[in-house]
C-alpha cells in the first residue's frame, strides 16, 4: 500500500470523542425568553381584541340633537309622549258574540254612532215569549171579569128574590163570595199582565245593550273584536276586548320636569313642541297643567304642555321633546329651518373619516357622518345619523362596529 493511500484511509476514520463543551445560555432559559416574549405580544395585543370582542365595555352617551331658531331662549328642555286628554273605553253591557262590525281601527266616528252589533236572536226570542205570556195574562183578565159580571149579575137577582122572600138569602150570599173571589183574581191577573208588560220593557232594555255606540267625537285607535268572537267574562274562552276612543283634538304632550327645575315652568309659558316620527317640524306649544303632587321615586313633576298650532299627522304615544322658552316664537323664527347637530365629543376618526357609533338595541353601529360648520359644542350634521340617535361618548381605540356595550349609570 502506497503512502498516499494510506493517508487518505487515515483521513476517513471517523472522531468518536465527545464535542468539547462551549460556554452559553442554558436551553431552558432560552425557551422562557421565547415564551416571555410571546405573552408579552398576546397581552399587548390579543387583550384588547378579546376585551373588545368578548367583553362588554361601559360607555357613556350622548345623541343628535336638533338647533332652532328659538335656541336662544330655551330656558329647559324636557321629553315626554303625546297624550289624548279625552279617552273612551266602550264595551258591550251583556255578554254575546260579535255579529256585525261597524267600525275598524283608524276610523273617525261620531257620538252615537253605530260601532258593532251583537247576535241578538236569543233575545228577539224571550222577548216574543214575554209577549205572549202578556198577552196570556190579559185574555186570563178578560175571562175574570166577564165571569165576575155575570156573578155578580146572578147575585143581585138572587139578592132581590131574597129580599121578597121568594129565595133564601144563602143563595145570594154564596154568590156575593164568590164575586169577590172573582174579582180578587181578575186583580191578580192584572198585575200578571203589568209583570208581562215590564219584562218586555226590560228586554227591550236589554236588546238595546246588544248595540255598541260611540260616546264621543273621536277616532278607534284599538282593534275591535272580530265578527263571531264572543265578548264579556260570562262565556268561557270570551275575550274582554274593548274598542277604545280617543279625541286627537285633546292631544297634549305629558313631561316630567325635576323638582329643582319646576320654577322655570309656569302656567302658559311658551314652549317649542318637536316630535321624533318629524324631526324637522317644530310646533309652538303652552304650559296649561303642573302636577299638584311631586313622584318621589323620580323627584319630578308632571307637565301638559297643549299644541298652539294644529296637530297634524300627530298620533298618541308618539315620542316628543319640549323647549320652554323665555319668549313666544314669532312667525318668522317658525319657518326658519332647524340644523342637526351632533357633539364633537362622539365624534371619531377611522380610516381618514369622521365616525360616529350610534347605540341599537345595546350593540354599537359605525356612521360616516358629513359635518358642517361648527356650532355651540358640536358640529352641523349635513349627512348621518337622525335627530334622537344615542350615540357613544369619546368613543374608545378599540370600539369597532357590532360591538355590544353596556351604557354607564
Amino acid at each position: 500500500m502506497s503512502d498516499q493511500l494510506s493517508s487518505d484511509l487515515a483521513s476517513l476514520k471517523i472522531d468518536r470523542a465527545p464535542p468539547a463543551r462551549t460556554r452559553g445560555l442554558p436551553r431552558p432559559v432560552l425557551w422562557l425568553a421565547v415564551l416571555g416574549a410571546l405573552g408579552f405580544v398576546a397581552y399587548s395585543y390579543g387583550l384588547p381584541y378579546v376585551e373588545a370582542r368578548v367583553f362588554r365595555p361601559e360607555v357613556t352617551l350622548t345623541e343628535v340633537t336638533v338647533h332652532s331658531p328659538a335656541q336662544a331662549s330655551i330656558e329647559l328642555t324636557s321629553t315626554g309622549y303625546v297624550e289624548p286628554q279625552l279617552v273612551s273605553r266602550v264595551a258591550p253591557k251583556v255578554p254575546g258574540r260579535v255579529a256585525r262590525v261597524y267600525a275598524r281601527e283608524g276610523d273617525r266616528v261620531k257620538a252615537g254612532q253605530l260601532l258593532l252589533e251583537l247576535e241578538q236572536a236569543d233575545r228577539e226570542a224571550g222577548i216574543q215569549s214575554a209577549r205572549m205570556r202578556a198577552a196570556a195574562a190579559q185574555a186570563r183578565v178578560a175571562t175574570a171579569r166577564a165571569n165576575l159580571a155575570e156573578t155578580q149579575q146572578q147575585a143581585r137577582r138572587q139578592r132581590q128574590l131574597a129580599e121578597r122572600g121568594v129565595a133564601p138569602s144563602a143563595n145570594a150570599e154564596d154568590l156575593e163570595a164568590r164575586a169577590e173571589s172573582l174579582e180578587q183574581a181578575a186583580r191578580a191577573s192584572e198585575a200578571e199582565v203589568k209583570a208581562s208588560e215590564a219584562e218586555v220593557a226590560a228586554l227591550r232594555v236589554d236588546l238595546q245593550y246588544m248595540r255598541v255606540t260611540a260616546p264621543i267625537d273621536g277616532t278607534v285607535i284599538s282593534k275591535p273584536p272580530e265578527i263571531g268572537e264572543l265578548v264579556g267574562s260570562d262565556f268561557a274562552g270570551a275575550s274582554e276586548k274593548v274598542i277604545e276612543l280617543a279625541d286627537f283634538t285633546s292631544l297634549m304632550v305629558e313631561t316630567d320636569i325635576p323638582e329643582g327645575r319646576l320654577h322655570m315652568v309656569k302656567m302658559g309659558s311658551p314652549c317649542e313642541i318637536t316630535l321624533d316620527a318629524f324631526p324637522g317640524r317644530r310646533y309652538r306649544g303652552e304650559a296649561v297643567e303642573i302636577s299638584p303632587r311631586v313622584s318621589r321615586a323620580k323627584a319630578t313633576v308632571g307637565v301638559k304642555v297643549k299644541f298652539v298650532d294644529p296637530a297634524e299627522n300627530v298620533l298618541p304615544d308618539m315620542s316628543a321633546r319640549v323647549s320652554f322658552l323665555s319668549a313666544p316664537l314669532d312667525p318668522a323664527a317658525m319657518k326658519a329651518e332647524t340644523k342637526n347637530v351632533v357633539p364633537a365629543t362622539a365624534l371619531a376618526d377611522r380610516g381618514g373619516a369622521k365616525v360616529v357609533f350610534v347605540l341599537e338595541d345595546q350593540t354599537v353601529r359605525l356612521r360616516t357622518v358629513t359635518l358642517g360648520g361648527k356650532l355651540g359644542p358640536g358640529y352641523e350634521l349635513i349627512e348621518g345619523p337622525l335627530p334622537g340617535a344615542r350615540l357613544v361618548a369619546q368613543p374608545p381605540e378599540t370600539l369597532v362596529d357590532g360591538q355590544r356595550v353596556k351604557e354607564k349609570k
